[in-house]
């Protein structure tokens, strides 16, 4: 009775632990900073969503949503990967979607997820018909008493697969035809960082790296795709030159289907001109 009851007990352990690791998001606050900051911006927070992969937080949702809703954003980044190609549906994603954009402007850019299931149009026009703003390799200007910035996306580089990821990520930027203005950059892979860098992005929001799936204390990281094992950027801010990266682990899994040592997690970024 005593073996069953300690490994009753034990079992239960692991299961709360893989269950806690899998579904308790936490929100990762930054504060940005930059001499370059137009003014008017100074104070304004934005809330990351990276890397759900269809995966749900209680009915409909309704976990995430609090969690965004309490961190108050002036507006949403959703940097890819919403969907999972290996389990695709659409309208859950939009579950989430529809309770974003009731909170404040929200902006996407594709994952590798969104160009591999072959059904980006389908994607992109349930998006736009909810007021998301879709961005392909373009810039929008954000105004905040009549001074503005801009708000930058680039699809993934899996969108032409004859390319090499650096490649595509280049001609991408140089396709969305910045202005000098500050910029905020979404584009869903981190290890591009140096790109980013040599075109002079102020800001860039990224995910793909999953945290590194499988956190190992003290280490970091475990494995991330586009890095390979033990990456450098799993998590945190990073610097390269001017640029800083803001890199979340996301909230799903996709391929390993379980997180360990590593909460989902949201990231609320508040901007300060220093």
């Amino acid at each position: 009775m005593k073996k069953l009851i300690v490994f009753l007990v034990t079992a239960a352990l692991i299961w709360l632990f893989v269950w806690g690791s899998n579904n308790w998001i936490q929100t990762t606050e930054y504060t940005i900073s930059s001499d370059d900051l137009p003014a008017a911006f100074d104070g304004k927070k934005i809330v990351q969503v990276s890397d759900l992969h269809n995966a749900m937080f209680g009915r409909n949702q309704k976990s995430l949503i609090k969690k965004v809703e309490k961190a108050e954003p002036d507006a949403i980044f959703i940097t890819g990967d919403l969907i999972d190609s290996e389990r695709y549906d659409l309208d859950a994603a939009l579950v989430l979607v529809d309770a974003l954009v009731e909170m404040s402007d929200v902006y996407f850019v594709t994952g590798n997820h969104e160009v591999a299931v072959n059904k980006l149009e389908d994607i992109k026009a349930a998006l736009i018909e909810r007021g998301v703003i879709f961005l392909e390799n373009e810039a929008v200007e954000w105004e905040v008493d009549g001074e503005t910035l801009q708000i930058a996306g680039i699809h993934d580089p899996l969108m032409d697969m004859y390319y090499r990821d650096e490649e595509y990520t280049r001609d991408a930027i140089d396709t969305a035809s910045l202005t000098d203005d500050f910029t905020l950059l979404l584009a869903h892979r981190p290890e591009q960082l140096p790109v980013y860098a040599d075109n002079g992005i102020d800001i860039v929001f990224s995910g793909h790296a999953h945290g590194g799936q499988v956190r190992i204390p003290g280490m970091g990281g475990l494995f991330a795709p586009g890095q390979g094992w033990f990456p450098r950027m799993t998590e945190g801010v990073f610097e390269n030159r001017d640029t800083q990266l803001v890199l979340s682990r996301g909230l799903g899994n996709s391929g390993f289907p379980l997180r360990i040592l590593n909460l989902p997690e949201i990231v609320s970024v508040t901007l300060e001109k220093s």
